[in-house]
């Protein structure tokens, strides 16, 4: 283990220099997969069920949605590999260096969200486990899962990419291998007749079971994915960052999806327990000696994620043009993050219902963009001009309001056609469906405005900036 993999990185939004690009794209595999090495994949099993389909269904829709959303984080890497910038950065070609500051604040409210909510989730694990094991107080046990959760998730976000990727190496192998441990104890609660016996849902529930495993899954990793991918040679093959970002990010997902839908389909107590409750369900059915052995694939499983997402705010947060070091910034978003899980863990008492409401409301215009970006992507034969990334006077302009009104027209036809239970005061959303239906009608909780977001950015951008790019380009 050398010293450099746990030094401060310097970088930050720059174009990563010659000399500092290495590796090859199989080593995109550990950042990915230890990033999603959760056991909240097991609680998706049961929501997917929800939607009303069959286990087949289910792991149909797991497959697909996983595998697609991931898709997409594939190719906005090979941005990274092409131009070695940070996502963010090289958002500023396709809105401009100025206009690129909507897609930031989007992608800024989200990391620190979602890291806040995955340390919250960690110390609440630990609360939950250590009470069942009855020798350790309930507040020194979420005070245990705090610390740890949150010395981690900084120690990695703080000082950068290089322990990045070796923290998540062995995230990945440690929490693999309890997984499976998991897995083996718990599997002999499977009641395959009750699972088989679950009914084939409609095709709006499959659809919408598919969409909720797209966005729940991969999508909100569209907006950090060339910051992993950004510290390879130019000349890496395009085919294997795209392959080993997508293999690395879906493989466990996919597994520990259809295993909780197993589960869930097995007992109706079960899956109400899992729905209510992913972790406390999820001890009920170990033996006692397993439980810290489980505490640490809770926790290590869900930093992981955290990890990346603090590394990445602190990324975005300078991008927006706020000047510090990246690795003050990433502080600033860990003392945000800190006050926000003490809040929800110590002082909330209905705080995840509105707040996964609105990480699913930003859900929609994070789809419009990445569509945008990938779409910018896919359009450009040649790297991006490092410099003119950084000017306002450059070839990429200060405001491409082309692709600002798409953002927006995305927005809002998305929000139009979905729904959003989790908070009364979203029930705004939804203006669209009488179109389809109404909001009580087949296609109310399918989320069709994801995908309508999807479609309305990436066709919209291509027709309306195409021979933007092509003059670009030619300069």
């Amino acid at each position: 283990m050398s010293k450099r993999e746990f030094e401060l990185e310097i970088n930050s939004t720059n174009v990563i220099a010659e000399n500092e690009r290495g590796g090859t794209p199989r080593d995109l595999f550990w950042p990915w997969c230890g990033a999603n090495v959760s056991l909240l994949a097991l609680a998706y099993g049961s929501y997917i069920l929800g939607f009303g389909v069959s286990f087949s269904q289910a792991t149909i829709a797991a497959v697909i949605g996983t595998v697609l959303s991931f898709g997409l984080v594939g190719v906005s890497s090979l941005a990274g590999k092409k131009s070695n910038a940070p996502t963010m950065v090289l958002s500023r070609a396709a809105f401009g260096v100025r206009g690129n500051i909507l897609p930031s604040i989007l992608s800024y409210a989200t990391f620190v969200g979602w890291e806040t909510v995955l340390v919250s989730l960690a110390t609440l694990a630990t609360g939950t486990i250590l009470d069942r094991l009855g020798h350790v107080p309930h507040n020194l046990a979420l005070i245990l899962g705090f610390v740890i959760s949150v010395s981690l998730t900084v120690f990695g976000g703080v000082l950068g990419f290089n322990t990045i990727m070796r923290m998540q190496k062995w995230l990945t192998i440690i929490t693999a291998v309890m997984t499976l441990g998991y897995i083996a104890l718990t599997a002999s609660h499977i009641n395959w007749s009750a699972v088989q016996a679950i009914p084939n849902g409609s095709v709006q529930a499959v659809i919408g079971a598919t969409i909720f495993a797209i966005t729940g899954i991969g999508l909100g990793w569209v907006n950090s994915a060339a910051d992993y991918s950004r510290y390879l040679p130019r000349n890496s093959s395009s085919s294997g960052v795209v392959g080993w970002t997508v293999f690395g990010a879906s493989l466990v997902p996919i597994i520990l999806v259809i295993f909780g839908a197993l589960l869930a389909g097995s007992s109706k107590d079960l899956n109400d327990a899992i729905a209510a409750d992913p972790i406390g369900a999820l001890t009920d059915l170990l033996p006692t000696w397993y439980l810290i052995p489980f505490a640490l694939v809770a926790i290590l499983g869900l930093i992981g994620g955290a990890i990346l997402d603090l590394y990445s705010s602190g990324l975005v947060l300078v991008t927006m043009g706020v000047p510090i070091k990246r690795h003050v910034a990433a502080g600033i978003d860990a003392l945000i993050m800190l006050v926000g899980t003490i809040y929800i863990v110590w002082f909330a008492d209905n705080f995840f219902g509105p707040f996964q409401g609105f990480l699913i409301t930003l859900g929609v215009p994070v789809a419009a963009w990445s569509a945008i970006f990938i779409a910018d992507v896919v359009a450009r034969k040649l790297p991006y001009d490092e410099d003119d990334l950084f000017v306002c006077t450059g070839r990429y302009g200060s405001w491409n309001v082309r692709s600002t009104v798409v953002l927006v027209t995305a927005t809002i036809v998305g929000w139009g056609f979905v729904t959003n239970t989790f908070a009364g005061w979203l029930s705004w959303q939804g203006y669209f469906l009488g179109a389809i239906g109404g909001k009580s009608g087949a296609w109310a909780y399918t989320n069709v405005g994801v995908i309508f977001a999807l479609l309305i950015g990436f066709i919209g951008h291509l027709l309306l900036n195409k021979a933007r790019v092509r003059s670009q380009e030619s300069n």
